[in-house]
């Protein structure tokens, strides 16, 4: 899928006239460029870029890629979870510095979930540390928009699973009203 006028639904991602948007499933060309996007935005878990090109290429349909006049602006990766199809986890999401502050995170997420593909998508889910801000707030706008029914719980412990080598994960459940 393909979304190239973003802005006719979204104003606020458009900076300058000049800039051209584009949402796409990614491919197996885009695991390099994912890495590196994710390398540029702490406090994000850099994985290998093996486990990018898997993104890009094995979970692609749960998965968006925004590009601003052919750069690569933002990633998010998710999948269906295994035991519960009608439930999309949400791995990471990635906004290069350049591009923050215009709501490309909220359409990029609203691109996956508008996919004909997830349409029985009834839950969405993350994990998030305390410290991300960035990612509080984008999943709380779209706990908003869907009827503000979330709850945050612990999911792996800094002590008790990380062994203090990692920040505590926090659990964002959101039930997805019908679209």
């Amino acid at each position: 899928m393909i979304t190239a006028a973003p802005w006719v639904m979204y104003p606020e991602i458009l900076a300058k006239d000049e800039e051209k948007w584009v949402f796409r499933t990614p491919n197996k060309k885009d695991g390099d460029d994912v890495h590196g996007l994710i390398a540029s935005c702490p406090p994000l878990d850099v994985n290998s870029s093996y486990c990018n090109f898997l993104q890009s290429l094995h979970f692609n349909q749960t998965c968006v890629i925004a590009l601003c006049n052919d750069e690569i602006a933002g990633f998010i990766s998710g999948y269906r979870k295994p035991q519960h199809p009608n439930e999309l986890f949400i791995w990471q999401v990635a906004v290069s510095p350049k591009h923050r502050g215009k709501g490309l995170a909220f359409h990029m997420l609203q691109e996956i979930l508008m996919r004909d593909a997830l349409s029985d998508i009834d839950v969405v889910e993350t994990t998030i540390t305390d410290d991300n801000q960035g990612s509080w707030n984008l999943f709380k706008k779209l706990d908003k928009a869907h009827g503000e029914q979330g709850e945050v719980s612990t999911f792996l412990d800094e002590e008790k699973h990380f062994k203090g080598k990692h920040d505590t994960e926090y659990l964002y459940r959101i039930p997805i009203a019908s679209q």
